[in-house]
């Protein structure tokens, strides 16, 4: 993917920038918006539109139906990127109305996702650690074993555990300094003595296979300058799930990398319910932990399983008594 500046050029060229600019000012990077919006450019300068009141609702119809998307997310994101622009136009006085009337297409009922169990990651691992060496990937078992530790025991991102450098393991102050994570903003993700001793064990490792290591090394490389690609850590995840055969029940996806994010979220939640503690109250702070905006973005997460729902449910018997009594 080329990396080179959008330049934009229609009518609405300063328009978009500043709302660009806007949404970058709140930590947003808006990559794939700032693509959209440069569709939608280009759009208006191939159809030579000069004047604002020539973006009707009819011509932001063609724009879109321009752009065939068969899948109704797809097809909603192009139309919701549109919108917020106007919308943001609006609140700035720059137009006097939208001109957005079509609405969004309806989804169907989309698959949950895969939840690991204790004994499913166990399995993971077990053939994680099986995995042979290579003369260009050392210590490969290994590797790939602290991976899957840190994305189903922290909840880290694949693209997060690849980035990380020696300089962000503070073994002493057992955490992880997270860096310019999907929302541009960085995080400091704390871990327990016996992740600590894990995490020690390997950069020991590491440093006796590859030579000493600076704050600048990245902990997962299989040379001394260039971490794992993500691809790789995905490729290699999906080969031992398919060996390992874990089949997905009727209306949930497929086993991903991912699902290890999506398991420590669930899973957190399935604890404070055990542990008496209200979800809703301690939610901000998983939201800040899993390095999210705010907390809507994390109940994305929290799907309903059936230790879920059984808990929610003897919440409820125990504190429906108190609550109707003082009706």
């Amino acid at each position: 993917m080329s990396t080179k500046p959008l330049v934009f050029q229609s009518l609405l060229a300063d328009d978009i920038r500043a709302f660009i600019n806007h949404k970058r000012a709140l930590n947003r990077r808006y990559r794939t918006e700032e693509r959209a919006l440069h569709l939608l450019d280009r759009y208006l300068v191939a159809g030579e539109i000069h004047e604002a009141c020539a973006i009707t609702p009819k011509l932001i119809e063609s724009f879109l139906a321009s752009r065939p998307r068969s899948q109704p997310r797809s097809y909603n994101h192009l139309l919701g990127v549109t919108k917020r622009l106007f919308d943001w136009m609006v609140a700035q006085e720059r137009i006097p109305a939208s001109p957005i009337c079509t609405r969004a297409r309806r989804t169907t009922a989309q698959k949950s996702p895969f939840l690991f169990d204790s004994g499913q990651v166990q399995r993971l691992l077990e053939a994680a650690a099986g995995l042979p060496d290579y003369t260009l990937a050392p210590l490969r078992g290994e590797t790939y074993v602290m991976i899957f530790t840190l994305l189903y025991g922290l909840g880290l991102r694949v693209g997060e555990a690849t980035r990380l450098t020696c300089k962000d393991v503070d073994l002493k102050r057992q955490l992880l300094v997270i860096r310019e994570t999907k929302f541009s903003k960085s995080r400091l993700v704390p871990f327990g003595p016996k992740m600590g001793e894990q995490i020690e064990e390997y950069m020991k490792h590491c440093a006796q296979r590859r030579g000493p290591l600076s704050g600048e090394s990245p902990v997962f490389s299989f040379t001394r300058g260039r971490p794992i690609n993500r691809n790789t850590i995905t490729q290699t995840f999906h080969t031992l799930a398919l060996g390992l055969r874990l089949e997905a029940p009727p209306g949930v996806r497929a086993p991903c990398a991912h699902s290890m994010r999506h398991s420590f979220a669930v899973n957190t939640l399935l604890r404070w319910y055990r542990a008496g503690i209200d979800p809703g109250k301690r939610l901000i702070h998983l939201s800040t932990f899993l390095g999210h905006v705010d907390p809507a973005s994390t109940a994305v997460y929290l799907t309903i399983t059936a230790d879920l729902l059984r808990e929610a449910s003897h919440r409820f018997e125990q504190s429906a008594p108190a609550t109707l009594g003082r009706t």
